[in-house]
């Protein structure tokens, strides 16, 4: 059945309220990470075990998607975030805390395998800038967040359940429309585990510098309040380069992309060594904003247009988005206060000689379009 400008209209903004309350949520975690640690008497590598079981949910959505997709409908997903995220702000002990933290990501996971495909396949040539405009809100949820975290005094739980309650009300909008035809012509998977190498280093960084930058600030002797407000700052640089990309992505080739955007982060980390970290850490929300896209379009050239493909590559970042912020906390534990910064600048200017060198000339795109310009 054609869907009509209504449907189409429907979808997006179920896609924009689910994008921004995951935006709101991803971003409590880190200012409220050295508040759970006081509550709870656990260092900060021990409670960061919470960011980390947020994308191990997020990893399991995305398989949960590639296995039973088409049984997963807006409505499951969004039931899955509001029960995470009042769990999350439940109050009821760590262990449900952990629960809650699963389940937000596995909600989160669905949402990036299913809301985009629909809005792309429902705006036709539009979509492209329908996918753009949901992902650059995931920012704005993000601005936010860190500010009511503030005005809350540092009480995070009752954010956690407003923010419960807004997916709730979204359930109005979540529709089971916009769904893609089914396309049973599956071949073998050409998986390329160089570019989905490169999109976990990627995504790696953008999960730590979200999910352990403000308790870096802390360290460095920042105020909880000043390292939430540096992480609101960072999401207003983080939205703003996603708004921009819109205008000139086409000018950049995706591989490209990604390898400035690396460049930059590994100069502006580098720049929080030696000039203040926390507007520093603000720059670096530009360049982290740039790393996905620019990864998610290179390894679709290189891999094609199967449907498993997407779910692959969200698949690729999410070890990134799972491991790194898990190993850098423990490791920056023995180091000195800027360590998480010192660590991330020079593990993004490895990835970016790596990108350097290799530059993907190696094997045509799949589809015979020829190979992703090297960058």
């Amino acid at each position: 059945m054609e869907m009509t400008a209504r449907d189409r209209h429907v979808l997006l903004a179920a896609g924009m309220a689910v994008f921004v309350l995951m935006g709101a949520v991803q971003a409590v975690y880190g200012p409220a990470l050295p508040v759970i640690a006081r509550e709870t008497g656990r260092g900060l590598a021990s409670v960061s075990v919470l960011f980390t079981a947020h994308w191990i949910g997020a990893a399991a959505g995305v398989a949960a998607m590639f296995a039973l997709g088409a049984r997963m409908t807006p409505r499951v997903v969004v039931i899955v975030l509001a029960a995470g995220s009042a769990l999350l702000g439940a109050g009821m002990g760590w262990g449900v805390m952990l629960a809650g933290a699963v389940l937000a990501g596995m909600g989160q996971g669905c949402a990036a395998v299913l809301f985009n495909p629909r809005l792309l396949a429902a705006y036709g040539p539009r979509g492209p800038a329908m996918l753009t405009l949901i992902n650059a809100v995931f920012g704005a949820g993000a601005i936010l967040a860190p500010l009511a975290f503030v005005a809350l005094a540092g009480t995070f739980r009752p954010l956690f359940l407003v923010l419960a309650a807004g997916f709730v009300v979204t359930l109005v909008l979540a529709r089971d429309i916009g769904r893609p035809l089914a396309d049973t012509a599956h071949g073998r998977l050409r998986a390329d585990w160089i570019i989905l190498g490169f999109g976990a280093f990627g995504v790696g960084f953008e999960a730590t510098l979200i999910g352990l930058g403000p308790a870096a600030l802390v360290r460095s002797g920042m105020s909880e309040v000043g390292a939430a407000e540096m992480l609101s700052l960072f999401f207003v640089a983080f939205l703003a380069a996603r708004i921009l990309l819109v205008f000139v992505a086409h000018l950049v080739a995706p591989f490209t992309l990604f390898t400035l955007s690396v460049a930059g982060l590994a100069l502006s980390l580098g720049g929080a060594m030696v000039i203040s970290p926390g507007w520093m850490f603000v720059a670096s929300g530009a360049f982290a904003a740039t790393i996905f896209p620019g990864y998610f379009v290179a390894a679709v050239q290189r891999m094609g247009h199967d449907p498993r493909v997407s779910p692959l590559i969200v698949a690729g970042g999410l070890v990134g988005g799972i491991g790194m912020p898990f190993a850098l906390a423990h490791m920056v534990e023995s180091m000195g206060p800027r360590g998480l910064f010192l660590l991330l600048a020079m593990l993004s200017a490895m990835v970016v000689l790596a990108a350097l060198a290799f530059g993907l000339r190696g094997r045509p795109v799949a589809g015979g379009r020829g190979p992703e310009p090297a960058p």
